[in-house]
């Protein structure tokens, strides 16, 4: 094949795959087309042996972060709870109507802590035993001088709940080629502690409780739908 022609063909490959891209961009966010959520209503004040504890207040982000968290969520919430053995776990959700594309990542843990000068490790999947299913979860520990928190943490895309990385992306394409732009959350919690796995035995117990307490639809949104 002549080299002209060889890059007249692949010019031609090109601009078709850039209209196939540009064709099958996704257009319809779902979020649109349903309820609004309210994550202040939706996220019970009291449940279980839990009750919000003013006094402490999760860790906040600096205002360039802030700025660009504003951009691309379009409700955040961060609480604080207490049991009665005074034992405090803290809540961070980001609700954003589209996730469709990888902008929200700057909520993360890992780049989020990290913007405030935290230092993160022993990151490792597992998962969460619910009365419907198991519920997939990435933990880490970030750490700021004498400060432990180990943080468990989950992603939904739509109804599905997923975590960074491949699934996640091979959700955000299943909701693209139905041209469908996908809601979805990001759900932390955390608790200072140096013994980690009370801590995260604390967390479940927590997850445990706020998802029983919240009504079917919410606990979709929050947590996807079971799928074992």
């Amino acid at each position: 094949m002549k080299p002209c022609l060889r890059h007249v063909i692949l010019l031609l490959l090109m601009l078709a795959a850039s209209g196939l891209a540009i064709a099958l961009k996704p257009t319809q966010r779902i979020a649109e087309h349903g309820p609004r959520i309210d994550l202040a209503a939706s996220i019970p004040q009291r449940f279980g042996d839990w009750t919000i504890d003013p006094m402490l207040i999760p860790v906040t982000v600096s205002p360039d972060v802030q700025e660009r968290l504003d951009a691309i969520y379009d409700q955040t919430l961060a609480r604080t709870y207490i049991n009665s053995q005074g034992q405090r776990v803290m809540l961070s959700i980001a609700y954003g109507g589209d996730q469709g594309s990888d902008k929200t990542q700057v909520h993360r843990p890992e780049f989020c802590y990290a913007a405030q000068g935290f230092q993160l490790s022993k990151s490792v999947e597992n998962e969460v035993a619910m009365t419907v299913g198991m519920l997939p979860v990435r933990r880490l520990v970030a750490a700021q001088g004498k400060r432990n928190e180990p943080i468990t943490y989950w992603i939904t895309v739509g109804d599905q709940v997923t975590l960074p990385g491949i699934s996640r992306k091979l959700l955000q394409i299943r909701y693209g080629i139905t041209g469908k732009v996908p809601d979805g959350m990001l759900v932390r919690v955390s608790s200072i502690s140096d013994q980690q796995a009370s801590a995260y035995a604390l967390h479940d117990e927590f997850i445990r409780d706020l998802l029983a307490a919240t009504t079917a639809e919410d606990r979709i949104r929050l947590a996807g739908r079971a799928t074992r």
